[in-house]
């Protein structure tokens, strides 16, 4: 089996087996169901929605290979479900928060409306999208809260869970605010900045730590970073500016600290630096670095001019997994609604409303789709697809939408910013709602 495109089978079996009685039993009536987080994890005060354009891109291309029908053959679905799969394609209607948008819990983050078992189907996909992309998105944009005016660096492509987690993950930390990635791949595949220095491999490779550098930088004299911790850091920071003094290098040079207390080092290599008259000479900091880390250097003027940030950004290490659930909101034109404990549901399609404009944002209001919006907000989900269709031939930019979460990380109240013990935004629910929800409450009882 070779690696393709998503496809028809990229789903939980459980999803078969409804679509496949849904159409045994000719229910092909309208569905929307609505994507959104339960709750956000403890130490979050937002979440940034990501993964909406792979999701877009999935379910246009969405069908059923021959060898994938084969397959659910083996499995025991029988010929009648094989027939309704084989032409069956995604013709619905999507609408979605656009990408780093800022979202709190109960807020849809996307809406799907389609013949039920097409819906259905392609739960799993945008499920793992949004909530890996979000999940990360979220991480990397609390890194940047930290790194204040310091850049940040992906280095998180060695780490992730897998090749393309890798690729999304570079991704969605550029639309955080992180300046370049160490991921070539994603940098030619998202128009990103790729940025790299060298291995401790590399400097043992050779006689000395001096000789390393000086054959590093005639190789690239225009982009020079040294690794100074490969034996001892403020050794090889003496190292570095012999090198740098004796081929008068210019241009793009820093030199990287990846071990030891980051603060005292730092401080001392910047003095080293400066009294050299190498001013221009960045510091880099890596090594298991996190929003925490970062916040902690910073708060103690800690002279780093950029963080290179991978494993705990890459994997969300605090808080890897999202309490996401894509649910049945209505049917065939009847809103519907779950009442399990903990986690029941608003019945019907939505909107979130947002104060517009400069202003602080909060509360939201979550609405029916058919309310209007209230004096001085504005919609948050917008359409993607009609009919099948992605609106726009062209994905957005991943800078278009690191604009729009800048515009709303410069919005978001204090209190939802902190990286400990944050408050997320209220969402209030409308009275029109809430009057629906008790309408069909009591109906379901």
């Amino acid at each position: 089996m070779t690696d393709r495109p998503a496809g028809g089978l990229t789903t939980d079996l459980y999803e078969l087996t409804m679509a496949a009685s849904y159409l045994r039993h000719g229910m092909t009536g309208q569905a929307t169901f609505s994507l959104f987080l339960r709750h956000l994890p403890a130490e979050r005060g937002f979440v940034v929605a990501a993964g909406v354009d792979e999701c877009v891109m999935f379910l246009e291309g969405f069908h059923f290979e021959p060898d994938e029908l084969d397959f659910l053959s083996e499995l025991g679905f029988d010929d009648q479900a094989i027939e309704h799969f084989r032409g069956l394609r995604f013709s619905g209607s999507v609408r979605a928060v656009p990408e780093g948008t800022v979202v709190f819990a109960n807020e849809p983050i996307v809406e799907v409306t389609a013949p039920i078992a097409e819906a259905q189907l392609v739960e799993t996909y945008l499920l793992n999208q949004i909530t890996f992309q979000s999940a990360i998105a979220t991480k990397a944009a609390r890194c940047r809260i930290a790194a204040g005016g310091a850049d940040l660096i992906d280095f998180s492509f060695r780490r992730t869970h897998g090749v393309e987690a890798g690729l999304k993950a570079a991704r969605v930390s550029a639309i955080a605010g992180f300046t370049a990635t160490s991921n070539t791949a994603a940098a030619r595949r998202y128009g990103l900045r790729a940025t790299g220095t060298m291995a401790h491999s590399y400097v043992q490779a050779f006689s000395s730590e001096t000789e390393a550098f000086a054959a590093f930088a005639a190789d690239f004299p225009e982009r020079v970073t040294f690794l100074v911790d490969t034996y001892d850091t403020l050794t090889g920071v003496s190292r570095a500016i012999e090198v740098i003094r004796q081929r008068r290098l210019a241009g793009q040079l820093a030199i990287r600290l990846d071990s030891g207390d980051l603060l005292e080092l730092s401080i001392a290599s910047r003095r080293m630096l400066d009294e050299a008259g190498l001013p221009e000479v960045r510091i880099v900091a890596s090594g298991n670095l996190d929003e925490y880390e970062i916040e902690r250097l910073g708060q103690r003027s800690a002279p780093i001019d950029a963080y290179g940030v991978g494993t705990r950004m890459g994997v969300s290490a605090d808080a890897p997994y999202l309490d996401s659930v894509y649910k049945l909101v209505a049917y065939d034109g009847r809103p519907v609604m779950k009442l399990s404990p903990g986690k029941a549901t608003q019945p019907g399609a939505k909107q979130v409303y947002r104060t517009a404009g400069p202003k602080r944002i909060g509360p939201d209001l979550l609405a029916s789709d058919q309310e209007p919006a209230p004096s001085g907000m504005v919609p948050l989900l917008v359409p993607v697809m009609e009919g099948g269709r992605r609106r726009n031939a062209r994905s957005e930019s991943v800078f278009a939408a690191r604009d729009r979460l800048d515009a709303d990380l410069g919005r978001l109240p204090a209190q939802a910013l902190r990286l400990v013990g944050p408050k997320p935004v209220a969402v209030e629910i409308s009275p029109t709602l809430q009057s629906l929800a008790a309408f069909v409450r009591s109906g379901v009882r």
